[in-house]
């Protein structure tokens, strides 16, 4: 056996392994998303079923996807070298493609990018084998790959999409009709029953779609197929008598389904979905096994299309990977983070902003909102109104919506994966889940007028991904599948190089924005944590405001371009996070009592400012690295002289602001008053001169831009600063809201 094959078995095994981690962090969302969003108990809790559910669904798995070895091609036709190819750059391709996915924060298929991803490298050894061979035809090419299932994936892509939201939106708006936000007397009376539905259809989901593969063939399993609805009513009746007596004795159905609901979507997930990430390296595994007992590198690779047997072991140590992933992963609920967003009950930062089809959308649903207040009648509306009123603040369960809307997302997934599977359609598991949850979030009225267009957007951005996700996977890996067949041993080697450091690159930077992410302050919930957490926050970013803007400054004179990315992404971080701020105001000033309202414009006031000195701070630092990143003429000696003169004013104004914001001393506010007067008086000659320069042609255009863009920016950013020492100092002076009072 050559020592090339050897190679690639293992960067397939270590793919193998990558694509698990991935596969983890991409289909979280799937079964956490309910139980997160709803805060139905602890986030360990949560984490424990879904690890309970991913062992029981590993180790209950028949074995791996037969469309691996023989679905998307015919082995009989490949040699041994063109399979091991074909399934080596199938892996590769999947990786990278899922891996760019997460990166963006955007849910996808594994099992639509699996499918793709070997069809367009069957495609592209296929080529390669009938262009070589002068006997064969490319109009035979039907004989060695197998489209159909590529289009019913597609067609079940779409299906899924239309379907779940269509779904979710109806079951919603009957779920909200019938219990209202302040669901608890009704409840009550009717939550067994619906309770009971919502068991009968996750049970069903489990055993169809995560125990399916392991019961099929039983007693059970074919005596619920001849009898679906007479087992399902069964089952309802049961169900609805169990947990009415649970609520006799104060238990949480709610809670228990929803953990329920939980453990079946992980389920699922183990047993049918990320299996596929070791299909293809356990049939490349099989194949080396082949050839190397027959000695023959040029056999055909018939045999793949057997019947496939599952390796316990194998099957038991990929649940363990996964539930390493998910418990040890900082980007495992980014893509979790994208769907609670898109689904809030609540108000506030939106992650997406808008578009011209998302504006459309919205003002055609007004208009059907004015057609229907036209045909139905007003006591009606008014008495279906009050059922969707939303609760205030201090009523919120505290998720980002309540338990009914978590329970109706689980079960109308449940219901519509469970039915898919029964009748053999392609829906993905992935899609169903998510446009279930954009359509009970339209239904529960989470997207109203201040949010609808941006989270339309986020969906539109969503969905077209995924069609993009197929056309995607099937180009990278026939390019991939190209580059190995006609570059041989050389090309495989260089290939693998090239995924390994695209990888390892990713996951460095992913993990240390993660990282950041992670090390947020926890929650205020009082008026004064909130206050005194903003101030020290104002002291700390002005502290690196002025450390961000020396630094700039020296990297534009010297034309250092590393430094300078550096402070663009310090910068980015720096306004985003005052930006956070900003959109969190609302919900402080709701809290205020009567006697705090007359201060508390001095803390809007503080939080605007801080937000204006980090824009023009990234207005800084962008163009500058555009301009050196872009190989642009640098700064003559002149502009240089003045920029050093007025970072040296900028920069003593800057240390004194820092020491009385954090002293909370404000003697020498007339002192900075007249520093930056002196400055813009500096500025405005620095701007004389520079329109002098430009005159007699002494400077380059955009380094001239350059130049006029940081002293404008510099002059907006110090004013911005003395009226945030203002504002703080008088928002100091009164006692209602001051820090340790």
């Amino acid at each position: 056996m050559e020592p090339i094959y050897t190679f690639m078995l293992i960067v397939m095994a270590v793919l193998a392994i990558t694509g698990l981690f991935i596969g983890v962090m991409n289909d979280a969302a799937n079964f956490l998303n309910s139980a997160i969003g709803s805060r139905v108990a602890p986030l360990k809790v949560i984490m424990a079923v879904a690890s309970l559910g991913i062992v029981i669904g590993t180790v209950t798995s028949t074995g791996m996807m037969e469309v691996a070895r023989s679905g998307m091609f015919d082995p009989a036709l490949f040699s041994f070298r063109e399979v091991m190819i074909l399934y080596f750059a199938v892996m590769l391709a999947n990786i990278i493609l899922l891996d760019v996915y997460n990166t963006m924060g955007l849910p996808t298929s594994t099992t639509v990018a699996l499918i793709f991803c070997l069809l367009g490298s069957a495609l592209a050894v296929s080529i390669v084998v009938i262009t070589s061979n002068e006997s064969v035809s490319l109009a035979e090419i039907g004989r060695y790959i197998n489209s159909t299932r590529a289009l019913a994936i597609m067609a079940g892509i779409l299906l899924s999409v239309i379907l779940a939201f269509t779904c979710g939106t109806a079951v919603m708006y009957v779920s909200r009709a019938l219990f209202s936000f302040r669901y608890h007397r009704m409840f009550a009376r009717l939550g067994a029953v619906w309770c009971g539905a919502s068991f009968t259809a996750i049970l069903y989901f489990a055993l169809f779609k995560g125990l399916r593969s392991s019961l099929g063939g039983t007693a059970f399993m074919d005596f619920v197929d001849s009898h679906l609805l007479l087992s399902l009513a069964a089952i309802w009746a049961v169900a609805s008598v169990l947990l009415h007596f649970l609520q006799m004795f104060r238990v949480n159905i709610l809670k228990a389904n929803i953990l329920a609901g939980t453990f079946s979507l992980a389920l699922a997930f183990a047993g049918n979905d990320l299996v596929n990430f070791i299909g293809v390296p356990v049939a490349g595994y099989d194949s080396y096994m082949m050839a190397r007992g027959t000695g023959d590198m040029t056999m055909k690779m018939g045999a793949l299309a057997g019947d496939v047997s599952a390796n316990m072991f194998l099957l038991l140590g990929a649940g363990l990977i996964m539930i390493v992933t998910l418990w040890t992963s900082r980007r495992a609920l980014s893509v979790s983070k994208t769907e609670l967003s898109l689904s809030s009950q609540n108000e506030g930062e939106e992650r997406y902003g808008s578009s011209a089809v998302s504006r459309g959308l919205v003002r055609v649903a007004m208009n059907m909102s004015t057609a229907y207040e036209r045909v139905v009648p007003g006591r009606l509306r008014a008495r279906l109104a009050r059922r969707f009123d939303k609760l205030s603040e201090e009523e919120r369960e505290g998720g980002a919506y309540d338990l009914i809307r978590a329970t109706v997302n689980l079960t109308t997934a449940s219901i519509l994966i469970s039915i898919a599977t029964s009748m053999k359609l392609p829906l993905s598991t992935t899609y169903v889940c998510f446009m279930v949850s954009m359509g009970s979030s339209l239904a529960d009225r989470a997207w109203g007028r201040e949010s609808a267009v941006y989270r339309i957007t986020g969906v539109l951005t969503v969905v077209s991904g995924w069609f993009v996700t197929g056309f995607g996977a099937f180009t990278i890996a026939f390019i991939v599948g190209l580059a190995l067949m006609y570059g041989g041993n050389a090309a495989i080697v260089a290939v693998a190089v090239l995924c390994g450091w695209m990888l390892v690159r990713s996951n460095r930077r992913k993990n240390r924005q993660a990282a950041v992410q992670q090390e947020e302050r926890p929650r205020t919930t009082s008026t004064e944590d909130v206050v005194t957490e903003c101030l020290s926050e104002v002291g700390e970013a002005m502290g690196q405001v002025t450390r961000i803007y020396d630094r700039t400054l020296i990297a534009v004179f010297k034309e250092n371009r590393k430094v300078l990315r550096d402070m663009v992404q310090q910068s980015n971080d720096l306004f985003y996070r005052s930006r956070e701020r900003k959109y969190a105001v609302m919900p402080m000033l709701q809290k205020l009592q009567d006697s705090e309202i007359d201060t508390g414009h001095y803390y809007v006031q503080i939080v605007d400012y801080m937000n204006e000195v980090t824009k023009s701070l990234v207005h800084i630092t962008r163009p500058s690295f555009e301009h050196i990143d872009n190989n642009h003429e640098g700064m003559t000696r002149e502009q240089i002289d003045d920029l050093v003169r007025i970072g040296d004013d900028v920069e003593v104004i800057f240390n004194r602001i820092n020491v009385m914001l954090r002293n909370h001393d404000f003697a020498d506010i007339e002192l900075i008053l007249e520093l930056r007067d002196e400055l813009f008086e500096s500025i405005a000659e620095a701007v004389k001169q520079q329109l002098r320069r430009i005159k007699n042609r002494e400077t380059s255009t955009r380094a001239s831009l350059l130049y006029l863009t940081i002293l404008n920016e510099t002059k907006t950013m110090v004013l911005q600063a003395r009226n945030l020492v203002k504002s703080q100092r008088y928002f100091l002076e009164h006692t209602q809201l001051r820090p340790g009072k």
